[in-house]
């Protein structure tokens, strides 16, 4: 992802600002979402693994990012409370 464009992205909840999701983050959200336990915030499940994503600097929300595209509606965000050993 482009470093230009992730210094002004920010949470559209919260307004924090977003780093990109580390490897080890990342492995830990699919294996949760390959377990069946992952819904965004709008209710509806996360069903497909992610290939890259970016985390909210609390490390609070996730959001996808699909072909280089982030993926930032409030409703597609994935609270990190619902992953176990998730590093906080």
């Amino acid at each position: 992802m482009d470093r230009k464009l992730l210094d002004i992205l920010c949470c559209p909840t919260s307004k924090h600002p977003l780093a990109l999701l580390g490897s080890s983050e990342l492995d830990r959200v699919n294996r949760a979402i390959i377990a069946g336990g992952v819904v965004r915030a709008d209710g509806s499940p996360q069903a497909d693994t992610i290939k890259e994503g970016l985390i909210t600097r609390d490390h609070k929300l996730l959001y996808r990012v699909d072909d280089g595209i982030p993926v930032l509606l409030a409703d597609e965000a994935i609270a990190t409370t619902q992953i176990a050993d998730f590093a906080r």
